[in-house]
């Protein structure tokens, strides 16, 4: 059947083609713990789509297509509970999301939404599942250390979301965000941190009023610039420092120089 075998090589040559480049790829943390050969292997069926604020990338009780790592933008994991969303752990240029192909979950039970734009490296759920097979290779190893960062992260949360006050929250909420996206201006609405943080958009606006008028922040039609890191800082409980350390620990772990 040569008309099928040529549509296949057209489609390996353009899949070729359009693959990320292994600098690209490495802004990623995860991706960049890969040597360049294991790197490149992995990234010949991936892309490196720009994900639109608010786009879902996957439903519970529905499998995963594909796991994106993110570049510059960032992914929350939420669940829905009706009449609420509730963010269970978010993701940014330290993780993945789509963790329960991972797993080898048949489907998750949370949702993933882009809670701010940016690009990311998607790579097909099988292509992905193909190279975290081995439980010798690299990849795996990667994705057993970044499974405890989630974890860590959803414990935290949940004891932050119990005893921390809104304001601390908050506070962690965009200080988290801006490492995330390794710059200190990013898009963002009142109602989707409202919904990020389960309270009504009165408490958000009147939190960034009080952040604005000290200084740490400017919040000009849906941009918001951390201007003042350290002031903000005051004002977050202490799981944002927890988390970070428990993340840069995880992923020194492994650390070795690409090659």
């Amino acid at each position: 059947m040569p008309d099928l075998e040529e549509a296949a090589a057209v489609a390996a040559a353009r899949t070729t083609a359009g693959a990320p480049s292994l600098d690209l790829a490495r802004r990623n943390r995860l991706l960049n713990e890969l040597s360049d050969a294991d790197l490149t292997e992995l990234l010949r069926e991936a892309t490196a789509p720009t994900l639109d604020l608010g786009t879902v990338l996957y439903e519970p009780g529905r499998p995963v297509t594909a796991v994106h790592f993110p570049l510059t933008g960032v992914i929350s994991l939420v669940t829905d509970l009706g009449d609420l969303v509730v963010e269970a752990a978010t993701v940014g240029n330290e993780g993945m999301s789509g963790i329960s192909v991972f797993l080898g979950a048949q489907a998750p039970t949370e949702r993933a939404n882009v809670q701010v734009g940016g690009r990311a490296i998607a790579i097909g759920a099988d292509a992905f599942d193909r190279g975290a097979a081995s439980v010798d290779g690299p990849l795996y190893a990667i994705m057993r250390r970044y499974t405890q960062i989630l974890f860590t992260q959803l414990a935290r949360n949940t004891a932050c979301n119990r005893v921390h006050t809104v304001e601390q929250r908050a506070a962690r909420w965009l200080l988290a965000t801006a490492d995330r996206m390794d710059t200190p201006t990013f898009g963002l609405t009142q109602h989707f941190l409202a919904q990020m943080l389960a309270v009504r958009r009165a408490s958000v606006s009147r939190i960034a009023s009080t952040f604005a008028a000290q200084g740490c922040i400017r919040y000009t039609r849906g941009t918001l610039t951390i201007l003042d890191r350290a002031q903000l800082r005051t004002h977050a409980c202490s799981c944002y420092q927890a988390v970070r350390d428990a993340t840069d620990r995880a992923l020194a772990a492994g650390s070795t120089p690409a090659s």
